[in-house]
């Protein structure tokens, strides 16, 4: 199975500038987690809820005035659209995260892989495998 069987199309994307409530707003109405960044038709970035709780407000920024780029996570680990779902899974378990974006051959964001993803449309060994490595303690 591809990756492009199993992912979300057409994932929703935002600029380094937009604002977190902004960013939270987009993920309360999709009942996402994680929005992808992009500038210049580029992947920049990734903000998740965990970003904006633990990095904006948590260190006392306002998410009116703050920006995506203030918390986001750079270097952004992704997968392609043709890539066998396994080798995505393992790349999943391998940097322990839960969500990665799928970029086509012109290396355009065309989606998104989650953990949920995968576990509708894997077989059960390869998502238990997946769920019990994102969700490891990650020690001290």
């Amino acid at each position: 199975m591809k990756v492009r069987d199993a992912m979300h199309a057409q994932a929703t994307w935002c600029a380094p500038d937009k604002a977190l409530a902004d960013i939270a707003k987009v993920m309360r109405d999709e009942d996402i987690g994680a929005v992808p960044i992009g500038e210049n038709d580029r992947l920049v970035g990734m903000v998740t809820d965990r970003d904006i709780a633990l990095n904006g407000v948590g260190r006392g920024l306002d998410p009116v005035k703050a920006k995506a780029s203030d918390v986001m996570s750079k270097g952004v680990i992704y997968c392609t659209e043709n890539q066998d779902l396994e080798d995505a899974v393992r790349l999943m378990e391998d940097r322990r995260i839960r969500r990665l974006p799928v970029i086509n051959d012109q290396k355009r964001l065309v989606g998104m892989l989650s953990l949920g993803d995968v576990s509708h449309a894997g077989s059960r060994e390869l998502a238990g495998e997946l769920l019990q490595s994102v969700t490891a303690h990650h020690g001290g």
